[in-house]
């Protein structure tokens, strides 16, 4: 099993393969399978088995798990708020889960450029300005922010989810910036 390349500039290193632990191994081996490579904030997480459990605890259950939110609206709440934040990192591996998901690679782009360029329906328009929001001006957030997103046919469940995922890439974005993490170059020519 190789090492994934360069993941990110700190003097962490990602263990060898054959040095990871049986679980974090059997990890590694379900993302080779199902994706064709090691994602490297998976790679750069492998030091710590605690530290990689809590990351995709966290990460599958808010992006894979039951919500009200389509695989599709979360990626693009992940790539609206990774924007904001200009992650390199983020915007690469999920504006290419936006254009593999939805099969339309301009959407892809403009999410990554600017969400307000894209021709989005009223749902997604609102969700993304609330995740926006609330990455700019958290302390703006009010009460008819909320209501926007129920006006457009979003529970107050979708309004968690949403809250949850624009808060993980938040700390994600900031991770990736803190230790230089580098995108796997498979995702440039995802879905294009």
């Amino acid at each position: 099993m190789p090492q994934p390349k360069h993941v990110h500039a700190l003097n962490i290193p990602v263990p060898e393969p054959d040095d990871l632990s049986p679980e974090t191994r059997k990890y590694w081996e379900i993302c080779r399978e199902k994706l064709g490579m090691v994602p490297n904030v998976i790679a750069a997480y492998s030091f710590d088995d605690a530290k990689l459990n809590g990351f995709t605890t966290m990460y599958n259950e808010m992006m894979l798990g039951p919500s009200g939110l389509s695989k599709l609206e979360r990626e693009m709440i992940a790539v609206a708020v990774s924007s904001v934040n200009r992650c390199y990192y983020c915007l690469t591996a999920h504006g290419a889960q936006v254009r593999e998901i939805s099969g339309d690679a301009e959407l892809g782009e403009m999410l990554v450029m600017n969400y307000r360029a894209a021709d989005l329906e009223p749902r997604h328009r609102a969700m993304l300005d609330f995740a926006v929001k609330l990455t700019e001006r958290p302390h703006d957030i009010l009460e008819e922010d909320r209501q926007a997103l129920r006006d457009v046919g979003f529970s107050d469940h979708d309004i968690w989810d949403i809250g949850t995922v624009a808060s993980f890439f938040n700390m994600s974005n900031r991770m990736a910036a803190a230790i230089d993490m580098m995108p796997n170059p498979d995702y440039h020519g995802m879905a294009r």
